[in-house]
């Protein structure tokens, strides 16, 4: 349409806009434009995850091969540094502090090397957690990718590295006279319900220390009570015989004493079912599961605040 002004020239006025009086959302939605960096849904997230498996292998193997690279021992160090606490632990709660009692040496030291590397496999996952978002912002706020795959990567690189703890673990049981059987079998699912109940954990710590860093400094109190709450050095049961009996079954069933006696019941020949608290396998399951996919939804809930601010 046109408008003569008054020295005779003709003006002309652009027609209304088709978009004109829409809301920034309904015209998101009308061209199909989508938030930069929107949380997508909980099952697009899981095929975005499965997408990038390989970058969560190879990211956590890089990740592993890097932590001792400035050592001259180099990849030793995966297994010496859980066998000197171990020694640690021995020579204080074994010789000491008698923790060992009512169990020989033949028992005692596997039970203690294995409560060791086993414990060491979850705390090493929650210190990875809780450092995965923070230490990694430059990777966060470069790249696009679902930020779950970090602590999956921390925790996969964590159970890369209790394999070869686990290694030196056969080599030990072998050594007290615990040899293979069909029970060893057992210490594969163990571990696998293990993984699962770390890696949400893991998650849960993650989106923690992303909005608050300071945690990674409170965190190792945290471990090392838990630590000793767990029965790592000493038989909870026979520590505590002349407790309440509601204390020993808190201690018993908290999820690290749960997998690190498991694993103890399938190696350890003369480590017996009177050790484990009842219902053992599904307290196991029940806690990977609940852990597991509370901790995911938990961290897939902030995925867009990752990185900002």
């Amino acid at each position: 349409m046109s408008d003569t002004t008054h020295d005779g020239a003709i003006a002309t006025t652009a027609p209304p806009s088709p978009d004109e009086g829409l809301t920034p959302a309904q015209l998101a939605a009308k061209y199909g434009l989508a938030v930069s960096g929107a949380r997508p849904g909980l099952a697009d997230y899981v095929r975005q995850l499965w997408g990038r498996r390989h970058f969560i292998l190879a990211f956590s193997q890089a990740k592993l091969t890097a932590q001792y690279a400035q050592a001259k021992l180099g990849q030793l160090w995966q297994v010496a540094t859980p066998l000197l606490n171990a020694l640690v632990y021995y020579l204080i709660f074994g010789l000491i502090l008698n923790a060992s009692r009512g169990m020989g040496t033949d028992i005692y030291i596997p039970f203690l090397v294995t409560g060791v590397f086993v414990f060491t496999f979850t705390q090493s996952a929650v210190m990875a957690g809780v450092r995965a978002i923070s230490s990694n912002l430059g990777l966060v706020r470069a790249l696009h990718f679902p930020r779950a795959s970090l602590p999956i990567s921390f925790t996969l690189q964590q159970l890369q590295q209790l394999m070869f703890s686990m290694l030196v673990l056969f080599l030990i049981a072998i050594g007290f006279g615990h040899y293979p059987s069909l029970s060893w079998l057992l210490i594969v699912p163990a571990l696998a319900l293990q993984f699962v109940f770390n890696t949400g954990l893991s998650m849960i710590m993650a989106r923690l220390g992303a909005k608050t860093p300071d945690l990674a400094q409170l965190m190792p109190f945290i471990m090392r009570t838990w630590l000793y709450a767990s029965g790592v050095m000493f038989s909870i049961p026979k520590m505590l015989a002349d407790k309440p009996a509601w204390i020993t079954d808190v201690l018993m069933y908290n999820p690290a004493a749960i997998y690190m006696d498991l694993i103890r019941y399938a190696l350890i020949d003369g480590y017996g079912s009177e050790n484990l608290p009842a219902h053992v396998w599904p307290a196991a399951l029940g806690w990977a599961l609940f852990i597991g996919a509370a901790g995911f939804v938990y961290f897939w809930k902030a995925e867009e605040r990752y990185g900002r601010g």
